[in-house]
């Protein structure tokens, strides 16, 4: 874990959610860094992105030789850190990374290591900001809670270290991509804006700098605008700011008109016990949310004055018997923690804030299409269908909290994502069954004409939405065929994890999909260009397969509708009453069709090989399901 702060004022700082390998920073590198985003007003912050490809400039001027020397050390820091997550022997006494080295995942004590320390002071701009690793206590067999849990420990420790009032929430895989994003979300918060009393944070989309986005970009410009325009938009896990107070359980009644707390929550939220009860037994940790309900300054001196306590607050047993996770910080009980989270935010009658600017505040990378795509969508589904069994249930929240109504029917909306798997599953199956039973899929005569108008509405109005934000028609099939593949694979499978959940058999689990680069990418930013050739890498479109279960409800689904495809052109449907006797329409054989193009890449995969082909487990699987539902539909 990670919490840094990056060019951003006192009143904020950068809470950054860490997943995988060690990522610290040398003071030589800090220092050059800075000094190119000042010196040459470099907007691009990730240096990954910043340094992809050459630059531009003459080989002579004095910016080409900053920027090859800044290069050089970045590269070397990064071999530093590779090595020191492994290897310990070359390592002095006090090393900056000593406190890294030879650290299991699963099973180490609390780190908090401060990397760099601002003495003094953050209000100049040319100064390095604070910069502190921190790692929470791992055991095994010890819950954790994930994502939730080590976004809550770094709550508490930039609580003693600085307890800004305000903190940005941002995952490892993303990067701010626009210098005055701070601003614009303070501009929020401050006074002047038009709702500063209740606004609990500012939402930021995700964006992303490779091409398998392009269905989530749509889902946030029209679904994020539309919960903004009532109680405000849903907290998306990352690229947000927050507001501390909010996260310590605050609502809007227990503020008074100047954003004071009131006498009444002074006496609720004040006293001893109940503050050593829902924050813990730390008098330090205790002491700062104190300061920060009341809006004080944190006294600290030095940053190292707190380590000791911030070690403490770390330890696996702290939050035991506590209110972390329940009323206070990130919320438990769900892998989507941030839907959660947000849900029990609006339902203190808070409201939230969308802010789109262009170029976007952010950028991050999304897994690559296949087992990682499935796996990832999986955890969405059975996280939002988690909090229907919790608390927060949106119905539950209109009728007995501060959610507004219309707001708790567009999280329902959300929340039931899993639950389409169903009807999705058995209308990819209808045409098939009808075309092989012989049966009609539609009523003859005006029926027909309304389902088609129906469909192709819908077809172009999503088409509309695609094409209106600069995207192809392309990348609108693509997104339309991806949906249909994860709504009947991996949304599927989230049903019988919450049965599973609900009957005590099992528990759902947190499980990281990885992440890599795609050498599609975006320009942003000024300096060098970090756009690629997207015609280098001929398989960069190519949907990827496994053998998980995830792709065996895909392959089913094609298998079926080629098989009842090719009995229709053979003439070998039964006679149906419907249409006089003369068996299954062209009707039914468009839509076997239909479902086919649907599953396009399933249909490339039989003739694929490698990670591109679809494995013999799973077509031999789909195969024998494939026959029984043939012999059940001929035969009934």
């Amino acid at each position: 874990m990670a919490d840094k702060s990056s060019s951003l004022p006192p009143l904020c700082e950068r809470i950054s959610y860490k997943r995988s390998s060690l990522r610290a920073v040398d003071l030589t590198i800090l220092g050059l860094l800075f000094s190119l985003l000042l010196k040459y007003n470099v907007r691009v912050r990730a240096p990954f992105r910043y340094f992809l490809n050459p630059i531009d400039a003459k080989e002579d001027s004095e910016f080409s030789r900053d920027w090859e020397v800044t290069k050089w050390e970045y590269e070397k820091l990064v071999q530093k850190v590779e090595d020191a997550t492994g290897n310990s022997y070359w390592l002095d006494a006090g090393d900056d990374f000593e406190a890294f080295s030879n650290t299991k995942p699963s099973d180490h004590s609390t780190i908090v290591k401060v990397i760099w320390e601002n003495e003094e002071g953050v209000g100049d701009e040319k100064e390095v900001p604070h910069f502190v690793y921190i790692s929470r206590e791992k055991k095994p067999n010890y819950l954790h809670h994930y994502k939730a849990g080590a976004m809550n420990f770094l709550v508490r420790v930039s609580g003693l270290m600085t307890n800004a009032p305000y903190m940005l929430n941002v995952d490892c895989d993303m990067y701010a991509n626009e210098a005055d994003v701070v601003r614009q979300a303070m501009c929020i918060f401050m006074e002047g804006s038009m709702n500063p009393n209740h606004c609990a944070f500012v939402q930021f989309p995700q964006k992303f700098y490779d091409s398998n986005s392009d269905e989530i970009v749509v889902l946030q410009s029209y679904v994020g605008r539309g919960f903004a325009g009532i109680q405000g938009p849903v907290y998306a896990g990352s690229g947000c700011f927050h507001t501390r107070r909010v996260m310590y359980g605050l609502s809007v009644d227990d503020l008074e008109e100047d954003r004071n707390l009131s006498s009444v929550a002074t006496r609720k939220f004040l006293a001893a016990e109940r503050l050593e009860r829902d924050f813990g037994k730390s008098k330090e940790m205790v002491k700062s949310v104190v300061d920060a309900l009341q809006r004080k300054s944190n006294p600290q001196d030095t940053l190292i004055n707190s380590s000791e306590a911030a070690q403490a607050v770390g330890h696996c047993h702290y939050e035991y018997q506590t209110s972390w996770g329940k009323t206070v910080g990130w919320l438990y009980d769900s892998t989507t923690e941030d839907a959660h989270t947000s849900i029990g935010i609006h339902s203190r009658a808070w409201t939230s804030s969308y802010i789109s600017p262009e170029p976007p505040a952010f950028l991050g990378c999304m897994p690559p299409g296949g087992p990682e795509a499935m796996l990832q969508q999986r955890r969405w589904a059975t996280g939002l269908l988690e909090i229907l069994f919790t608390k927060q249930n949106p119905l539950n929240g209109s009728s007995c909290k501060k959610i507004r109504f219309r707001q708790s029917l567009a999280y329902l909306y959300i929340f039931t994502w899993g639950l389409r798997s169903i009807p999705e599953l058995f209308y990819c199956l209808l045409p098939a069954y009808c075309a092989l039973h012989g049966s009609a899929l539609f009523p003859k005569g005006v029926c027909i004409g309304i389902v088609v108008t129906l469909v192709g509405m819908h077809c172009l109005y999503t088409l509309w939405e695609f094409t209106s934000l600069g995207f192809s028609v392309h990348s609108w099939y693509a997104s339309q065929s991806f949906w249909r593949i994860k709504t009947t694979g991996s949304w599927l499978f989230s049903i019988p994890d919450i049965i599973l959940k609900l009957l005590g058999v099992s528990n759902t689990i947190f499980i990281v999909t990885k992440k890599t680069i795609s050498k599609t990418r975006l320009e942003s930013g000024d300096g060098p260009s970090q756009k690629e050739d997207d015609g280098s890498n001929p398989d960069s479109n190519k949907f990827e397969f496994d053998g998980s279960l995830y792709f065996l409800p895909g392959t089913f689904i094609l298998l079926v509708n080629l098989t009842a495809i090719a009995g229709f052109s053979m003439g070998l449907q039964r006679s149906s009453r419907s249409y006089g006797g003369s068996g299954s329409s062209m009707i039914d054989a468009c839509g076997c069709i239909l479902v086919v193009i649907l599953f396009l890449p399933f249909l490339i995969g039989l003739f694929e090989k490698g990670k591109y082909g679809i494995p013999l487990s799973t077509l031999s699987k789909a195969a024998f399901l494939a026959v029984l539902f043939v012999v059940f539909s001929v035969r009934n």
